[in-house]
């Protein structure tokens, strides 16, 4: 025979003090373990989305990042017309050669300074980064000292409304626009002419070439002709799989975010445990009025099981409730992979909050256990001394 759940529900709410306090502070160890793993998802998500599904990027071999690569521009040339690279309407090829540079430039409200990236682009880019969108001002002039910002590293940076003028490379540059890309890696960029940028940091080469496949099926023999041409010697991927192997600092975060939930976690197990316990001692006459009607200790043991799981269901709700508000808020970090500032939202999905409702549950099993196997195996004996008492 099982006792009732309103049992357990009467005695959490006459114990209000204690099961707030427990409540909370699972809530609080529920809380933080969802954001940091919306962080980790934020940063992962920023990469993984980014890329068109028949865009190729083309580096030199073994670069593993933009920042690193150098391709000629008669590779480029050889690259732009091979087999199977898509057309534009006015029949050129949807190719462009881009420099990547990182510039130290002072954060917003503060006096430290971190890396962005610069890219240079040519007229053809803008068709390779559809997720880019204009917002304000206008796009940059080829051949001039105009930069376009993205819109977060306008907020995070110093000198970036429209009109500011920013020094690097061999003089003054000005913003004439902000640009979003949807939340992919882009929105961590500042744009520019790829001609001005190589010129004003002297150099010769570029730093990656963007390729647009004629469909998902000439993408693999597209990038099989650049690999085994001897007169290249590149490496190409593509640009989805690229991104998405540079979320090494999202899984570092989730790492981390794993390691503090489960310390703050043993923190809760103690601290619900010791309210359970309290409880077991305070309900030694219950526990007697429990078995000699007839209540066995598997009823018992599941009872006290089934309040410590409800206690932290209910903490659940309550770091849930918590987390959520730090959903689409905007941060960065760096990328380590180019030691540049990358921006990105945090994330709060339903997936997450049933990781954390699960946790919650997981903290009330732990906790439950010992107290529950305490309050079954009192004998029956003790449990009618305790009522003639």
């Amino acid at each position: 025979m099982a006792i009732p759940l309103k049992y357990n529900v009467r005695n959490l709410r006459a114990r209000l003090i204690t099961t707030v306090v427990t409540a909370l502070s699972i809530s609080l160890t529920v809380a933080v373990f969802i954001v940091l793993m919306a962080l980790a998802h934020g940063l992962q998500n920023a990469f993984r989305s980014t890329g068109h599904p028949h865009n190729l990027i083309v580096l030199r071999q073994n670069a593993g990042t933009e920042t690193n690569s150098t391709i000629s521009p008669q590779a480029f040339q050889i690259i732009k017309y091979l087999e199977g690279v898509a057309l534009d309407d006015q029949g050129a090829p949807l190719a462009s050669a881009e420099a990547m540079l990182v510039i130290n430039l002072p954060r917003l409200h503060t006096t430290e300074r971190s890396n962005v990236l610069i890219r240079g682009l040519s007229a053809a880019s803008f068709a390779l980064h559809p997720q880019a969108r204009l917002i304000a001002g206008r796009w940059f002039t080829p051949g001039s000292r105009d930069i376009v910002v993205s819109q977060r590293i306008a907020q995070r940076f110093q000198r970036m409304a429209m009109g500011e003028t920013l020094r690097f490379g061999k003089g003054e540059w000005r913003v004439v626009g902000l640009f979003e890309a949807g939340g992919t890696a882009y929105d961590s960029e500042i744009w520019a002419d790829v001609n001005q940028v190589k010129d004003d940091y002297g150099r010769q080469v570029f730093s990656s070439v963007y390729v647009q496949a004629v469909d998902a099926a000439q993408m693999e023999p597209l990038a099989r002709r650049i690999r085994d041409d001897q007169r290249l010697k590149l490496d190409v991927k593509s640009e989805t799989q690229y991104y998405a192997e540079q979320t090494g600092v999202g899984q570092v975060i989730q790492i981390y975010a794993i390691f503090i939930g489960v310390v703050m976690a043993v923190g809760s197990v103690f601290a619900a445990m010791n309210a359970m316990y309290g409880a077991v001692a305070s309900r030694f006459r219950e526990i007697g009025v429990l078995r000699v009607l007839g209540f066995s200790q598997r009823s018992i043991l599941v009872s006290f099981a089934i309040e410590a799981l409800v206690l932290a269901l209910i903490g659940g709700v309550i770091g849930c409730l918590l987390a959520l508000p730090v959903h689409g808020l905007a941060t960065g970090t760096t990328n380590f992979q180019t030691f540049s500032e990358v921006t990105f939202t945090f994330r709060v999905t339903p997936t997450l909050l049933l990781w954390g409702m699960a946790f919650a549950g997981l903290i009330g099993v732990w906790s439950g256990v010992l107290p529950a196997l305490r309050a079954a195996r009192r004998p029956v004996l003790e449990a009618l001394r305790s009522l003639e008492g």
